[in-house]
């Protein structure tokens, strides 16, 4: 331990030792527990006790609960466990009566402070961390700890309760621990004490009447059989499951979720012979037992084992499509081909769910959408997977949203009038089509996916989030519609359907919802980056007044809406798509785009539409966008001045990005269309390195960087760290013939930056030569600022010393010059 801590360390224990004292806060006392258990990893808890006989004191004096507060009632009780983890500290304990005192029947429990849900997850605690060897559980064992947790796990309060829970499997656990490796498993009357006494107790649980008791037991065995996987649980599982299986003859099932889980987590060990413990028949069992609600967690969690038989997965399947299968029979379409369903598509239970309530058709809908695009990602997904039924009945529950679909019978048109304009159903039966666009589709039902999703995105009835569903299932279907494999290109279809698809965009680029505008922005530049070159789409694009539109909402009144709208026009103008000016002959038309977003960059009173000019730029610089070649240095002092006076850090960092994509297109990138690239020669030649660094000179971009290293955003001193590191490596190879005594020292520099930071008008560096931009870039312990900034910016704060003079200080223990305050 810190000898300052040691001083210290007293003075903390008399405090919290005094009801009379207000001790500092639970989170002060978690991060002084938190530093007690760094301290015992490193040494012997015992030869701590021994040289500091404050904290045994401290602890002793818990046994008077009329003295202390539940607050640290419950710290003194955690702090025990912590030190009783080392075996001879727990003897040493045990010497005496604290461990009995605290732990044992006539201890805590005995006691007022047991009423406070904080003491008793305390216990609880304290109890999990001293229970780590042989010589706790005879303890455990003897004391009554057990029954108290048994007791411990109907508490009212959730998180006792559930650390109860936890604590019963690591004791368990803890007792089997030992036995010789190959050895016979012995049978469960043949166990440690404290294991016979929690299986029994769970067992007695199990073949309650009462569902809470029920509920507790089988969470305890779902914990057990997820972190064990030993031999001994599959004589635990032997033992527990005929009155597991059991639970099923029960009219209802009890605890139901708690039962899938405890079944799925057993057919996950890897200790059983699943076949011989009868464990798949249980699973079909209790597939067949419970309702469509119920049933689909089981059977897509099923689905997802690696060695679960065909018979299963099939039953399982059928589960999670029987829905659907509903919802194509009762509309126009058929339920898809012979066999696709096994025949569970006339199950009568789940039409009763369907039809019973809004609330209950509409849980499992989306219940099941999600369970099978879920599926449709994972390696255990079914083959074949039926992608064609799959496809209409998503298609065929958006139309019973939309109101468009053709109902077959009594069924469906109760389902329509149920699923009219339903929100969740739409966002779910979307992001589900979206999933499907990944699967091979005939042509006619692709067509009939377009024509649904232009019904959806038209819809005045459509939400926001509806529209925006609608705008990324859209981009995934056109994505995945090539003509040809691997051909990137739209299909004929996708472009007919986008000549239809432009004129909504228009319409909804012009939505009074801002969030609707937001979305229609967003999609345009997704379709910008991916199909912008080809000749098809721009054709499409410029016989619409989208870009003109897009290019409008610059100045819309919702930032988010101008941020995207920045995204947009900066993708139109990459690709050469931005709408034609008034007056083509005038310059200022031609660059009116780039006057405009540094105008937001400068002016803008929004962070969001700031950060998006700063990616746009950074992106035209880095692909060589024709106004930025055009004068690069003029473009970059530009951008650069108005960044260093913006006050939002991420527009900074911004900044720095874009000024480090200029100097590696300069210094090593010729590829990249720099204009100072042309004719630079290798690091063998320093010569227009100093003619490069005089132009680096004239910009704001020195200036810019130095002056970020002091800034109190610590991403933006980061970032203009590794920027000068990037700078100073690539100039090694450079000569500054300056002669040492007239270099800048590092001290000077940073006075100088300091200085203007602070205020002072001018230029904090004057006007320098390469040479002296050198000798700066050496001067400085680059390295050393880099790993100061790595570090947390509280890490003097967190110091075990600071926490114990804040802690002292807060009861007014320390002189005022000893505070450490933050």
């Amino acid at each position: 331990m810190d000898p300052e801590c040691s001083r210290l360390l007293p003075a903390l224990c008399v405090v919290l030792a005094d009801p009379r004292q207000l001790v500092a806060d639970d989170t002060c006392l978690e991060k002084l527990l938190d530093w007690f258990k760094t301290v015992t990893e490193a040494e012997s808890s015992l030869q701590l006790l021994q040289d500091h006989p404050c904290l045994m004191e401290l602890l002793s004096h818990v046994l008077k609960p009329q003295d202390v507060s539940p607050r640290v009632f419950s710290f003194a009780l955690r702090l025990v466990g912590i030190f009783a983890a080392q075996e001879d500290c727990f003897q040493y304990f045990q010497q005496g009566e604290l461990l009995p005192g605290l732990f044992g029947e006539t201890g805590a429990l005995s006691w007022a402070a047991w009423r406070v849900p904080s003491v008793r997850s305390g216990w609880t605690q304290g109890l999990c961390s001293l229970a780590q060897h042989p010589s706790a559980l005879h303890f455990l064992a003897d004391s009554g700890a057990v029954d108290t947790l048994f007791s411990l796990q109907g508490d009212p309060s959730l998180f006792v309760a559930s650390a109860a829970s936890q604590l019963l499997v690591h004791i368990l656990a803890l007792s089997m621990q030992g036995g010789a490796p190959g050895s016979p498993i012995p049978e469960s009357v043949a166990w440690p004490v404290c294991a016979r006494k929690i299986v029994s107790h769970v067992e007695e649980s199990l073949r309650s009447k009462a569902t809470p008791q029920v509920t507790q037991a089988l969470n305890v065995l779902t914990t057990t059989f997820g972190r064990c996987h030993s031999p001994w649980t599959g004589v635990l599982w032997e033992q527990l499951s005929p009155p597991v299986a059991s639970l099923f003859e029960r009219d209802p099932i009890p605890a139901v979720h708690s039962l899938m889980d405890l079944l799925l987590s057993v057919a996950r060990s890897p200790v059983f012979n699943f076949s011989a413990c009868g464990l798949w028949e249980m699973l079909a069992q209790t597939l067949r037992r419970l309702s469509p609600m119920q049933a689909g967690p089981l059977a897509l969690g099923t689905l997802k084992l690696q060695h679960c038989p065909q018979e299963l997965r099939t039953q399982a399947f059928g589960v999670l499509l029987q829905p659907l299968a509903c919802i194509l029979k009762a509309t126009t379409q058929a339920p898809g081909p012979p066999g696709w369903l096994a025949g569970t598509a006339d199950s009568p239970l789940t039409v009763d769910v369907l039809l019973s309530s809004k609330s209950a058709c509409v849980g499992l809908l989306c219940q099941t959408l999600a369970h099978l695009e879920e599926l449709q990602a994972l390696p255990q997904c079914p083959s074949p997977w039926p992608q064609v039924p799959l496809l209409q009945a998503a298609v065929t529950i958006l139309r019973l949203c939309d109101g468009s679909a053709d109902p077959s019978s009594s069924v469906g048109g109760r389902l329509c009038g149920t699923l009219g304009s339903c929100v969740r159903v739409q966002r779910a039966a979307l992001d589900f089509l979206g999933a499907l666009s990944q699967g091979t589709s005939p042509v006619e039902l692709v067509l009939e996916v377009f024509a649904v999703l232009l019904k959806t995105l038209e819809s005045p009835e459509s939400s926001p989030t509806v529209l925006k569903k609608g705008f990324q299932a859209t981009l995934r279907w056109l994505q995945n519609s090539h003509k040809a494999p691997g051909c990137s290109d739209l299909s004929p279809d996708a472009l007919l359907f986008l000549g239809e698809l432009f004129p909504i965009l228009q319409k909804r680029l012009c939505s009074p919802c801002w969030e609707v505008r937001d979305s229609a922005l967003e999609f345009l530049t997704h379709l910008l980056r991916q199909w912008g070159g080809q000749a098809d789409f721009r054709e499409a694009l410029h016989s619409s007044e989208v870009p003109a539109l897009a290019c409008q909402l610059l100045q819309d009144p919702e930032s988010y809406v101008r941020a995207s709208a920045v995204g947009a026009a900066g993708q139109l103008s990459s690709r050469g798509l931005q709408a034609a000016p008034a007056s083509p002959e005038d310059p200022q038309a031609q660059q009116g785009l780039l006057t405009d977003l540094m105008h937001i960059l400068s002016t803008d009173s929004e962070g969001f539409p700031r950060r998006a000019v700063l990616r746009v730029f950074t992106e035209w610089l880095r692909d060589g966008h024709v106004d930025v070649v055009r004068d690069t240095e003029w473009f970059v002092a530009t951008v650069l001045q108005a960044v260093s006076r913006d006050l939002d850090w991420e527009v900074r960092v911004q900044g720095l990005e874009l000024a480090w994509v200029f100097l590696a297109q300069a210094m090593g990138q010729p590829s990249l269309h720099c204009p100072y690239t042309v004719g630079l020669p290798g690091a063998t030649s320093p010569g227009p390195h100093l003619e490069f660094l005089q132009t680096l000179c004239r910009l704001p971009l020195f200036e810019f960087a130095f002056c970020a290293l002091l800034d109190c955003d610590r991403p933006v001193a980061q970032k203009a760290c590794d920027l000068l590191l990037f700078l100073r490596d690539k100039t090694a190879s450079c000569s500054s013939p300056q002669e040492a005594g007239d270099s800048p020292s590092s001290v000077s520099v940073e006075a100088a930056l300091q200085r203007w930071q602070e205020g002072e008008p001018g230029q904090p560096l004057g006007d320098l030569e390469p040479e002296a931009m050198l000798a700066i870039l050496r001067s400085l312990d680059l390295e050393g600022l880099q790993g100061k900034l790595a570090q947390s910016s509280d890490h003097v704060e967190k110091s075990p010393q600071s926490l114990l003079q804040d802690m002292l200080a807060t009861v007014g223990v320390l002189e005022e010059n000893e505070v450490d305050c933050y």
